[in-house]
């Protein structure tokens, strides 16, 4: 998770509309922190999220809260950027060691699969935090760049493998990594708005589709 080096005065903490880097903070509460944010967010949106509930959860005080972070907002762009630290995980972990087009595929399944089969904390949070960056443009803007960074890993990684042989894009690999993206997240909505249908034999349709854009 990034923590930042920078330092601000309390004074700058209460007063600084700009939603700049946290203080410095020990990698282990950081990571308590932001977990604990990021489960609450979840649990009771990001509305009903308070330092009161964070700090009790992650097992520090609220003022260490407001001293480390100043706000809410702060805290929550931190939260982004660890889901974009695990996605950008999940997809080297699913296609590391893929040695042939159904086995990047069959990786890519089961990333999709293990990220639903996780619960709903965090298609739920990153849902939430879209509806907040309607409203926050800095929260917005960290979506976009978690959707950017994502979104080049997987082309970055499909291009290398079609270039050592081990699939043949039929697509921009931009296009593609954007397609298969849009795919998953439509199947992730799916699964919330409906959690007892289904979704297997739309994953084989996906995955027959997917087939075509690289093989």
């Amino acid at each position: 998770m990034y923590v930042s080096d920078t330092r601000i005065t309390p004074m700058e903490a209460a007063t600084s509309i700009e939603l700049a880097p946290p203080r410095e903070l020990t990698r282990d509460k950081a990571g308590r922190i932001v977990e604990a944010m990021r489960l609450s967010v979840a649990a009771r949106g990001v509305a009903g999220s308070t330092f009161d509930h964070v700090a009790r959860e992650a097992g520090v005080s609220r003022g260490l809260l407001h001293y480390y972070f100043g706000t809410k907002e702060r805290l929550l762009i931190e939260v982004v950027r660890r889901e974009c630290d695990v996605r950008i995980e999940r997809l080297e972990h699913a296609i590391g060691d893929a040695d042939s087009a159904d086995a990047v595929i069959a990786a890519l399944v089961k990333s999709l699969e293990d990220f639903m089969d996780d619960g709903a904390s965090a298609p739920i949070m990153f849902y939430e935090m879209t509806t907040l960056g309607q409203r926050n443009e800095e929260i917005a803007a960290e979506l976009a760049e978690l959707g950017r960074r994502t979104r080049t890993h997987l082309a970055d990684a499909l291009r290398a493998k079609s270039e050592a042989g081990v699939l043949e894009l039929h697509a921009d690999a931009d296009v593609a990594a954007t397609f298969l993206f849009a795919l998953a997240d439509g199947l992730t909505i799916r699964r919330l708005s409906e959690p007892d249908l289904d979704l297997g034999p739309v994953i084989r349709e996906s995955v027959a589709t997917t087939r075509s854009l690289l093989i």
